[in-house]
């Protein structure tokens, strides 16, 4: 239960997210952030805290290099698949292993890691993961033609969500990321 919203603007990846933590109708709001940045890569998380514990604190991402589609598809996956495998998260089942989902923006380009390991781009330079996605998709479409700056963007996808979705809650977390800067950060205000 989340909402993860990531935005390409420019050459700089966006990625923001809630603080809801749901287990069936209880929630709690979280103080450890969905988004965060590991070794040049900036991260939003659904699926599991510990698997976001895991990408965010075990993962020594490799440094990207060629070809990045083929690079995030194969090397980066490969230590995505080792690092949950060592951290016990991974699972298998009929004999196909299975992670989680999250966004990773890297070299001022956002990928979608889906829970079969498959990576994806989206054309049009966005995109959102959790139980809030589909509001959020609609609020980042209904935005892509405004002058609104990118963080507001994210910001409004988010709000929408938590006003429409049970499983979303404040406060939101944005993070940016320009291509060739390892970090910057910031805190929406709810």
């Amino acid at each position: 239960m989340t909402a993860i919203v990531g935005l390409v603007h420019q050459g700089t990846v966006y990625i923001g997210g809630d603080s809801a933590g749901a287990s069936g109708w209880s929630l709690t709001v979280r103080a450890d952030s969905k988004v965060f940045h590991n070794n040049g890569y900036l991260f939003g998380f659904t699926t599991s805290f510990r698997m976001g514990q895991l990408i965010r604190y075990s993962l020594k991402p490799p440094k990207p290099v060629g070809d990045i589609e083929r690079f995030m598809a194969t090397r980066f996956i490969d230590a995505v698949r080792e690092c949950l495998k060592a951290g016990g998260w991974a699972r298998r089942d009929s004999e196909r292993e299975e992670g989680g989902t999250f966004l990773v923006g890297v070299k001022g380009r956002l990928f979608t890691v889906h829970d079969d390991y498959q990576v994806a781009e989206a054309a049009d330079g966005y995109a959102a993961v959790g139980v809030g996605d589909e509001i959020a998709l609609g609020a980042l479409f209904a935005t892509a033609q405004s002058r609104m700056a990118p963080q507001r963007r994210v910001e409004t996808a988010l709000r929408a969500a938590e006003r429409f979705s049970a499983g979303v809650r404040g406060p939101f977390v944005c993070l940016s990321q320009p291509p060739g800067v390892v970090a910057s950060s910031g805190k929406l205000s709810m």
